[in-house]
């Protein structure tokens, strides 16, 4: 038996995690036309990077215990990764969020398994990564299905879930999860719905902050969250123009005006440049990310 957990499930009943980072994040082009979405950095920390610290928060570590997908620019999924996670590199094309589990079953090998997906930006104020969805996993017993959620705008809307939109992180039992076929298919129509048809669906509400980081105008909104009403700029980025309310990447450069933006790692802003509500990434791609 592995060391317990915060939140854990019921007496008996094993978890594994499995991050989902195979997908092209079209919606954020041309940005991940050089990097991976689940890569892209939100307060310069990788998206990827915050979702293993989530479940390390939950006492989830470890390739045994966690999973990481990878197709679209896998190479870069895999390099940083390491040996932190068992990998699952998908051969051709991204096999969805159902497939890309059932390409898994081996390794999950009856337990359940806790899914997230690598865009999901959250932060709670009053719990730190993984406390903050640890009742997802509280008392489970293996069999319904969890979401994580938070009420929608308008509950009776499509997509939405007992009124509530999915926020990132779902809980799967093993006797659904062993029928996935490692073909192309979704999460939503594979397991959840029929789950909900059957009434064996639970929506457990999330009370933080919630981006899905899939457009630029949430990938911005998400990365100015995470820095916070004064921003973000790293110690080893060099600064002598103006940067008010914006992140700012290692070893970025900073000689022109950059206001509520996003300057990426290694990115250039030349002397005499404005930036207001962008993402630059290198020294030469600037994207609009205003609402």
């Amino acid at each position: 038996m592995s060391a317990p957990y915060a939140g854990a499930p019921a007496p008996g009943v094993e978890v594994c995690a499995v991050v989902l980072a195979a997908g092209e994040g079209t919606r954020l082009r041309p940005l991940t036309e050089r990097v991976p979405k689940a890569l892209c950095p939100v307060g310069n920390i990788p998206l990827l990077d915050r979702a293993l610290a989530r479940l390390a928060g939950l006492g989830l570590t470890g390739p045994e215990r966690v999973a990481v997908n990878a197709c679209y620019l896998g190479d870069q999924v895999v390099a940083r990764v390491g040996d932190r996670a068992h990998l699952s590199v998908e051969p051709d094309a991204p096999l969805g969020t159902a497939g890309g589990v059932g390409r898994l079953r081996e390794w999950i090998a009856g337990r359940g398994v806790l899914v997230g997906n690598a865009d999901a930006y959250l932060a709670d104020p009053q719990a730190p990564p993984g406390p903050d969805i640890a009742a997802l996993l509280h008392g489970w017993d293996g069999h319904g299905v969890r979401l994580l959620g938070r009420p929608a705008d308008d509950p009776d809307a499509p997509g939405t879930f007992d009124g509530h939109e999915f926020v990132g992180f779902s809980l799967l039992p093993w006797r659904l999860v062993r029928d996935l076929p490692a073909t192309f298919g979704d999460l939503v129509r594979a397991v959840w719905r029929p789950a909900e048809a059957a009434g064996a669906l639970t929506v457990v509400p999330y009370r933080g902050t919630f981006y899905d980081t899939g457009t630029p105008a949430d990938y911005l909104a998400a990365n100015l969250h995470a820095a916070g009403p004064g921003g973000l700029v790293d110690p080893a980025a060099t600064v002598d123009g103006r940067v008010t309310g914006s992140v700012v990447g290692t070893g970025a450069r900073v000689h022109g005006d950059v206001d509520r933006s996003v300057v990426w790692p290694g990115a250039t802003v030349a002397a005499g440049e404005r930036l207001r509500e962008v993402i630059r990434a290198g020294d030469d791609l600037t994207v609009p990310a205003a609402r």
